[in-house]
């Protein structure tokens, strides 16, 4: 199995966030818990799912990830670009996305 993570946005402003060993919704894809296994991918899911329900994340998603060198990388670009940052100004506080990290 592919090592995965679960993202989401926040529901307050959009922002892309994962979910850490906490439970706790973060900004930084390298704080995020990963799934090593299917089960754990599954508690995953279910975190998601509860916390959609209780309408503090949307467009919850399981996702792909390797770690290199210490360093998760999404395996789709899409969710490179979430990791990133937006790719355009949007809400003071963030700035744009680091072309480095999304580039493939």
């Amino acid at each position: 199995m592919t090592d995965k993570v679960l993202t989401a946005n926040r529901l307050s402003d959009g922002i892309a966030v994962w979910l850490d060993a906490a439970g706790h919704w973060t900004e930084n894809l390298q704080d995020a818990l990963v799934a090593r296994h299917a089960e754990a991918a599954a508690s995953l899911e279910a975190i998601g799912k509860r916390d959609f329900a209780d309408n503090k994340v949307v467009d919850v998603a399981v996702i792909d990830v390797e770690e290199t060198n210490g360093v998760l990388w999404p395996t789709r670009l899409r969710e490179r670009i979430r990791a990133a940052g937006p790719t355009m100004n949007y809400a003071s506080g963030y700035g744009k996305a680091d072309a480095a990290f999304i580039a493939v």
